[in-house]
């Protein structure tokens, strides 16, 4: 088999030749690129005759897809796989595996981290000290004893229910399926929107999903509260969002992810809105999480090897 990094994922040098001798002694081929393509036409250049690819979050199009003929599995070091074509994976039999719950304690904790920032503004506080002034009569907000909203409980999002629910918070929660914790308590989405003071979004982007909070379910929110995004950013309509930031429909909102990576254009509606605070997508960002992400990454593929696929996304 030939297997194809198409771009850094987070391994150091002395790693990359322990996987690649590793492969090479059950007769397989490991090629590894130290630097993203820069095109399509790139990207088929280095994957037309691989057996698998390894990915982390660079688009795999349908054109990519169909060039490369060899292609019958690809390992993507990440949670989502909205960036490839799945429709064209599951038409030629391509499996897809992906990083299962490498970054469920780096999210999570980041996802705190946020709301706590948005209910304290650690970020304005610092500002006025260093520029020499008090916390000018400022009083924040505590979590304990607050509502927080979840939608999406799956292995994040019930990270999150945990930390929140030691935090001393309330725990909605609105998913498709639920999971056994007592201190959750399901709702309808609506209903989670209209009682949470924090809502926090943590759903797969799947064509049902794309702004599943858009203009009618932010006005259901209440103008105290405040909106988290550490998911995907089409989760969320930017455009409404800002809408009700700039309006004073909502007290505040923390985002770490978009519409697209990071540098946002100019334009972006929440570079201007109030009370936002914004991160450069950095929430799978921990030594812990990419070097678990590695090891999953890898263990896909030696267990597609043996025959036993494991963290699918293909819906044959």
């Amino acid at each position: 088999m030939k297997i194809v990094q198409l771009e850094p994922i987070g391994f150091k040098q002395s790693r990359i030749e322990c996987i690649q001798d590793k492969f090479k002694q059950e007769g397989h081929e490991y090629i590894y690129y130290p630097e993203r393509p820069e095109s399509e036409e790139a990207t088929i250049e280095r994957a037309h005759d691989a057996d698998v690819v390894i990915i982390s979050n660079m688009p795999l199009t349908k054109s990519i897809l169909q060039a490369c003929s060899r292609l019958k599995m690809i390992s993507v070091a990440f949670a989502g796989v909205d960036h490839v074509d799945m429709e064209m994976c599951n038409t030629k039999n391509i499996i897809v595996s992906n990083g299962g719950a490498y970054s469920q304690h780096a999210v999570a904790e980041l996802t705190m981290g946020m709301a706590i920032q948005l209910l304290r503004k650690f970020d304005w506080h610092q500002k006025q000290l260093r520029d020499g002034s008090t916390r000018a009569g400022f009083l924040g907000t505590e979590l304990y004893g607050k509502t927080y909203g979840i939608i999406g409980t799956g292995s994040i999002g019930g990270k999150v229910a945990e930390l929140a629910h030691a935090f001393g918070c309330k725990i909605a929660a609105y998913n498709r399926s639920k999971i056994d914790a007592p201190y959750i308590h399901y709702k309808s989405l609506e209903e989670v929107l209209k009682t949470s003071d924090i809502v926090s979004i943590h759903l797969p982007l799947t064509e049902e999903t794309r702004h599943l909070i858009g203009k009618k379910e932010l006005g259901y929110m209440k103008p105290e509260a405040v909106l988290i995004n550490t998911a995907r950013g089409p989760l969320c309509d930017y455009d409404a969002l800002a809408k009700q930031l700039n309006d004073g429909n909502l007290s505040g909102a923390a985002i770490d992810v978009y519409e697209s990576e990071p540098p946002l254009p100019a334009d972006h509606p929440l570079l201007k809105s109030p009370n936002t605070f914004l991160l450069p997508h950095i929430g799978y960002a921990t030594n812990e999480a990419i070097e678990k992400r590695g090891e999953i990454v890898i263990e896909n593929i030696y267990e597609w090897l043996k025959g036993k696929p494991q963290n699918l996304m293909n819906k044959f």
